[in-house]
């Protein structure tokens, strides 16, 4: 009964509001008509229109705001004016390399992920260059007392020597023959139909046949098989074989099986689909999920993958390019698993360009986790990266430039930008270091962007450097409070690269709505202060779900489907933003703390668009009043749409079986229009694309 007369009551007044507002709406009208008069043609004509409607935008303001106060006791709802000044004169250009990817192979981001080779060790040297040494996951079909298998030093291979020997005890084998099978990375997906390219090499001293097939994970399913002759030789053989697949099996193996007595030498096995992007080797529908974001730079290798715990594990350049049989592979001890670099720097470069994505090179400059290279010896680590650098921009008669040609790309890429270690910059040689390769860089290629580990947000660097990295993790809080970070950062220094940033912490899951809200308001901060942020990337990329080493990553997949976290939904909304033109806003309101807002014009095909991005933090819903000021062009209502990021809880994620649980949902906006109302659901992302026709008449 008391909600219901408190109710009343405020209907009362709001009703008595109203009269008094329509009166001071046929006063202001009044004036508008007296104040026409005295203008001539159509800019009379457009005058009166335009006074007209915002009268009756002030007379709904003024409604809504008294009626808002008058019902706070029983509506929990806000109110909060976000002002867009898209005048001319205060717009700013926004770089055209603001947002990209950064890929590190952490969570099996490469091995097992976006690089499609199905064999898992396809050289047996993850065991090391002991023998015997462990070939996992590779296993025998059969057992000891018809099959025997080793590693030995016997592979024609001088940079990855180690090899399988399989001796083969029984003359009349089992049904199907004995042998090894390999599982691929937690099961390989095969489809009917597709086309598989396998290539082994081989020896044996006598004549002997195998059989190579694509099973269901107990063997029991046959999708594929292809008998194969290996001629008697103490010669290795390479050996080739297409495998079409009859049948459809998201876990299965790979299988090499004789029924002969004797002994066969195996290595460098390997399994590929001949569906790849572009015929590059990379895994099409994760590609498509990295075109969706429109990336418009891709740093790599990493990350904690270049540096490794010890430098010996560090990823280095030169053993992941040439040949991929002749590439040794190496343990990336930090993430703790083995890559064959099948997914070396050339296949980065190449990714980098299929993308459309300008390549950003980390290299490692003398560190590991528990390891510094004095700066005295650091000259062979400075030649070794020039030499990258010819590898990638080099004349076809150059050294390397000529590898890069002979592996099937003449034309050179477009390295403008490396990073000089990653997370170094506390390290007692890192300046020292620092300092070696940025002269000899800056002197060999004057273009290159060189980037340093040290931030710049606050102070002045102490060393040259034309972009600094930044790095930051934690929790929503953390994230949502760092929209403002770059505020008071020096407008005429060293420009910032937020290379790493996510929601990692406290209650995070597997990538929460609340992640992406926090960092959605997080990037709204970097569109506003892009005049001293150059670029911005979210970390990690991916993960296999078999793999979750580091949790959240923006793309989950497993060996046949994937899905993108509420975060990589989130980054979506921001892929237009790069190039586009930055217009201040202000968010009047009390509720402000937990409201963050931007706004861009930006250019699609044909069409120009004003949007407007606003995030709702907080539990209570929000009634919103967009204002707009200085448009050259007139709003197309048709044409305009919203774009809503939400769910029923802070909590929800995506997963294989909701992958579509946290998505944008888009519709049409029938209120588009210079001043509008809207209703900003709590725990919200919202985007207003107000298409923009043609141009307003000016006298």
């Amino acid at each position: 009964m008391e909600v219901s007369a408190n109710f009343s009551f405020t209907m009362f007044f709001c009703f008595f509001l109203t009269a008094l507002s329509f009166q001071w709406f046929y006063i202001c009208t009044f004036r508008s008509q007296l104040a026409c008069k005295v203008s001539r043609g159509s800019k009379q004509l457009m005058g009166s229109k335009e006074a007209f409607r915002r009268i009756i935008f002030c007379v709904l303001l003024l409604l809504c705001v008294s009626c808002k106060c008058l019902t706070s006791e029983v509506n929990t709802t806000q109110l909060a004016v976000l002002k867009v000044d898209a005048s001319p004169q205060h717009a700013r250009k926004i770089p055209e390399t603001l947002f990209g990817i950064f890929f590190e192979e952490i969570n099996h981001a490469g091995a097992g992920g976006i690089w499609a080779e199905l064999v898992s060790n396809r050289g047996f040297e993850a065991g090391g260059p002991n023998t015997p040494s462990s070939i996992d996951p590779w296993s025998i079909i059969g057992n000891e007392s018809v099959i025997s298998v080793a590693t030995d030093r016997s592979s024609c291979f001088s940079r990855n020597i180690i090899a399988l020997r399989m001796e083969v005890l029984c003359g009349d084998c089992q049904a199907g023959g004995v042998g090894i099978y390999n599982p691929g990375f937690w099961g390989m997906n095969i489809e009917d139909g597709k086309n598989y390219s396998l290539v082994m090499y081989a020896k044996s001293l006598e004549n002997t046949e195998l059989t190579v097939s694509l099973t269901s994970s107990d063997g029991l399913q046959n999708l594929s098989s292809a008998t194969i002759q290996v001629a008697g030789t103490s010669n290795w053989t390479k050996l080739e074989q297409k495998l079409v697949a009859k049948g459809t099996n998201r876990t299965s193996r790979l299988q090499i099986t004789t029924n002969k007595k004797g002994v066969i030498w195996l290595d460098q096995i390997s399994l590929m689909p001949s569906d790849t992007y572009e015929g590059h080797g990379f895994r099409k529908e994760l590609v498509s999920m990295l075109l969706d974001l429109k990336p418009q730079f891709m740093r790599f290798p990493g990350g904690c993958f270049v540096e490794g715990q010890w430098l010996r594990n560090a990823f280095r350049w030169r053993e992941s390019v040439g040949p991929w049989e002749e590439r040794p592979g190496h343990f990336g001890d930090v993430w703790g698993y083995w890559t064959d670099d099948g997914l070396g720097y050339y296949e980065f470069l190449q990714l980098s360009e299929d993308l459309g994505a300008a390549p950003i090179w980390v290299f490692n400059n003398g560190f590991s986790h528990n390891e510094e290279i004095n700066t005295t010896a650091i000259a062979p680590f400075v030649k070794d990266i020039l030499y990258s650098l010819e590898f990638a921009r080099g004349s076809t008669n150059s050294t390397w430039g000529s590898l890069r040609v002979a592996m099937g790309h003449p034309e050179p890429f477009p390295v403008k930008y490396v990073t000089i270690g990653n997370e170094d910059c506390t390290k007692k040689f890192y300046h020292g270091n620092y300092l070696k390769f940025h002269r000899a860089i800056r002197e060999a290629y004057p273009d290159i962007q060189i980037i340093s580990n040290c931030d710049g947000s606050s102070k002045p660097l102490d060393h040259p450097a034309d972009i600094y990295d930044f790095h930051v993790y934690g929790d929503s809080n953390t994230l949502f409070s760092m929209r403002n970070k770059f505020d008071s950062t020096p407008r005429n220094g060293t420009k910032a690269f937020v290379s790493e940033y996510a929601v990692s912490s406290n209650g995070v899951g597997r990538g929460t709505l609340l992640a992406s809200l926090a960092e959605a308001a997080f990037l709204t901060g970097l569109e506003k202060n892009s005049d001293v942020v150059q670029m911005a990337s979210y970390a990690p990329l991916f993960m296999n779900d078999n793999d979750r080493s580091w949790n959240p990553a923006a793309v989950v997949f497993n060996s046949w489907k994937q899905y993108g976290s509420p975060s990589y939904w989130m980054q979506t909304i921001f892929r237009e933003s790069s190039g586009a033109v930055l217009h201040p806003v202000t968010i009047n309101s009390m509720y402000s703390n937990s409201l963050a807002a931007s706004a861009i014009t930006w250019k699609a095909s044909n069409s120009s668009f004003l949007r407007v991005k606003i995030v709702n933090i907080g539990s209570n819903p929000v009634n919103l009043i967009v204002s707009t000021t200085g448009l050259e062009a007139l709003v197309n209502m048709r044409k305009s749409t919203i774009t809503i990021l939400t769910s029923k809880n802070l909590s929800d994620e995506n997963s294989f079986s909701k992958p579509t649980n946290v998505v944008p949902v888009t519709r049409e906006l029938p209120n588009a229009g210079e001043e509008m109302f809207a209703f900003l659901g709590p725990y919200s992302f919202t985007s207003f694309d107000l298409a923009l026709g043609q141009q307003k008449h000016v006298s």
